[in-house]
């Protein structure tokens, strides 16, 4: 029987009332509370609230040094720490940011946002392809995705977590420009459907995934396991593999957002070119914010064999 996909059902349903969903709604509360504030009252009781989460998110920002360490094996034991409390700072900024793009107009959230290098999704647009967007696991990623799905129909993918209330609130948020968020479970499949069907999608290659079917390559100052699908899916869905970086720029109050001109499909024939092809662009990505980075990913758990595991 063929796999069929799936995707998260964003309709409210009144089990997400039951008291064990009470203290996430609270935090929703919270967070609206925020996303109504304007940027020069929220920024500075985002850096003051970074402080407790400092002395509280021991383990994150373990993996976060351990990440940094070995991806930039140039940097002091001073800077490393300096890098990982400004990648905390980012963290609550952001987060106490996002329900505006939930509750705020369209109008608003364009003006919080500069978008540059449009111009190669319109000349892919013109060329009647779809896009596959390249992104790391960025703090402001869902700005980005919200953003081109005003401007183009877009469907991402999203793990689901344990907290059903969570994954309604934040996967409408996904959602709320007319986007579809699909399940893991749902496969490549579902995306190549949905590249037929000229709809675009986000596609985060930064994640290790295991050493099933992953390759090896150069990364920053490291190896990392890398799943090379991307050049297999652009080519049977007619599609262009385009690069974006985002960063919240604190003094314009902004997030700043470029399209990237499209990698060269000859750049990813082969599994390995692809691999250190999709490692290069992750690398530009992140050097441009390396702050704004979710260094508290365990990136690098998966070894070449042999090698003595980071975390």
């Amino acid at each position: 029987m063929a796999r069929q996909a799936k995707h998260f059902d964003t309709r409210f349903n009144k089990s997400l009332l039951h008291p064990r969903y009470w203290g996430t709604w609270l935090a929703i509360a919270v967070l609206f509370l925020f996303g109504v504030l304007p940027a020069s009252i929220r920024d500075p009781i985002a850096r003051l609230l970074a402080r407790v989460v400092m002395k509280v998110a021991k383990k994150p920002m373990n993996i976060a040094r351990v990440n940094i360490s070995h991806c930039f094996p140039e940097l002091s034991g001073d800077e490393v720490e300096r890098l990982v409390k400004y990648n905390v700072r980012m963290f609550v900024l952001v987060l106490l940011s996002q329900a505006e793009l939930l509750i705020r107009s369209k109008a608003h959230i364009k003006r919080r946002m500069q978008l540059n290098g449009f111009e190669h999704v319109k000349a892919a647009r013109d060329a009647g392809q779809p896009i596959i967007f390249i992104m790391p696991h960025v703090w402001p990623m869902e700005y980005a995705g919200l953003r081109i799905n005003m401007e183009i129909p877009l469907v991402t993918m999203a793990k689901a977590h344990r907290n059903g209330l969570f994954n309604w609130f934040s996967n409408r948020m996904r959602s709320s420009q007319g986007g579809r968020v699909y399940m893991r479970e749902a496969g490549i499949r579902a995306l190549l459907a949905e590249l037929k069907k000229d709809n675009s999608f986000f596609y985060l290659p930064d994640e290790d995934l295991g050493p099933n079917k992953s390759v090896f390559t150069p990364f920053l100052g490291t190896v990392k396991a890398t799943l090379p699908v991307v050049g297999r899916l652009a080519q049977a869905g007619n599609a262009q593999v385009m690069p974006v970086k985002i960063g919240y720029d604190e003094q314009a109050k902004q997030f700043v957002m470029t399209v990237m001109p499209p990698i060269d499909p000859q750049d990813m024939v082969g599994k390995e070119n692809e691999a250190l092809a999709l490692n290069k662009v992750v690398e530009q990505v992140i050097s441009a914010y390396p702050e704004q980075y979710m260094w508290f990913l365990k990136l690098l758990k998966t070894r070449p064999p042999g090698e003595q595991e980071f975390y």
